[in-house]
């Protein structure tokens, strides 16, 4: 069985002093992050689920590089990401106004009756300190960092796409998946086939995704085939006065059904039935209901190695 400890994570050097932090198999909980080495301090991307995951990453960015975390930007407010951001205590945490916004409404996610197996350890909440809506830029020594809304609800509301212009190296959090199926109950199926858009503008050479291996622009394609998908069943489905659960249970998911994490499918079409009923891009919709259709096309609580 392939090992998903927290010691099976690799550090990999993407550019010069800007390095992944790669978390295998990249399934539920476990997620990748990134750091920059500025010389006197580093910039981290993202933490993780567990107490004792994020310690790890901790300690892999200060054995790296030698220097303390001063700064911490998060991609989005899911407890994968975050979770562990009371663990860096000497950084200031950097994210999106509605990032902070949701980690105070939700509390720390652990999603109890869910997930089984997860280790959770001693973990406090800390939202971001510094928060911006557009864009905001940073600098870790001589590396520039762009920090980029969207404009609009993709894998969620607060998507922040962290962008290194100068060695075009993208940290993509969650709006790229690489072997895992997309996750966009709380954002939009549009506008995660529109966030792609975006990342293709910036014509990245290396993409960090919030889960699986690291990758470039070409898994974009596919990802997108498979919103486009979710699109079309959800429209089938609705046609045929099927609720989304019946439709997911009725759908061959052909060439996908290699992405892990198929128990998305109904969570997914929760999202794109609202948004054929007219829904905004990231309304908020029935959460439980999703999550209670997607536990049940599981077979039961989803089993975690965190």
């Amino acid at each position: 069985m392939q090992d998903l400890s927290p010691s099976a994570a690799s550090v990999q050097q993407v550019a010069n002093g800007v390095y992944g932090y790669v978390q295998p198999d990249g399934s539920w909980w476990i997620n990748n992050c990134g750091f920059i080495d500025a010389g006197d301090h580093s910039v981290l991307i993202d933490t993780c689920a567990t107490e004792r995951r994020t310690r790890a990453l901790v300690d892999s960015v200060t054995s790296t590089t030698g220097s303390a975390v001063r700064t911490l930007v998060n991609t989005h407010h899911h407890g994968d990401h975050t979770n562990g951001n009371f663990l860096v205590p000497e950084a200031t945490i950097v994210g999106h106004r509605k990032t902070r916004e949701a980690i105070l409404a939700t509390g720390l996610n652990k999603y109890e009756g869910v997930f089984t197996g997860n280790d959770w350890g001693h973990l406090e909440l800390r939202p971001p300190e510094v928060v911006f809506d557009e864009r905001l830029t940073l600098h870790a020594g001589d590396v520039r960092i762009d920090l980029i809304h969207p404009g609009h609800a993709a894998h969620t509301t607060n998507d922040v796409l962290v962008w290194l212009p100068e060695q075009r190296v993208l940290f993509a959090g969650d709006v790229v998946f690489n072997g895992g199926s997309p996750f966009a109950v709380m954002g939009s199926i549009a506008g995660s086939r529109a966030v792609l858009d975006v990342v293709r503008s910036l014509e990245p050479l290396t993409i960090v995704p919030g889960h699986g291996p690291v990758c470039g622009l070409e898994v974009l394609d596919r990802l997108d085939a498979y919103l486009a998908f979710v699109q079309e069943r959800a429209e089938q489905g609705k046609s045929a006065g099927l609720t989304p659960f019946e439709t997911a249970t009725q759908t061959d998911l052909g060439e996908f059904a290699a992405l892990s994490e198929a128990e998305r499918l109904p969570a997914n079409l929760h999202r794109a039935y609202a948004e054929l009923d007219g829904a905004e891009w990231g309304a908020e919709i029935d959460l439980r209901e999703a999550v209670v259709d997607m536990v049940k096309y599981h077979g039961g609580e989803i089993r975690c190695f965190s």
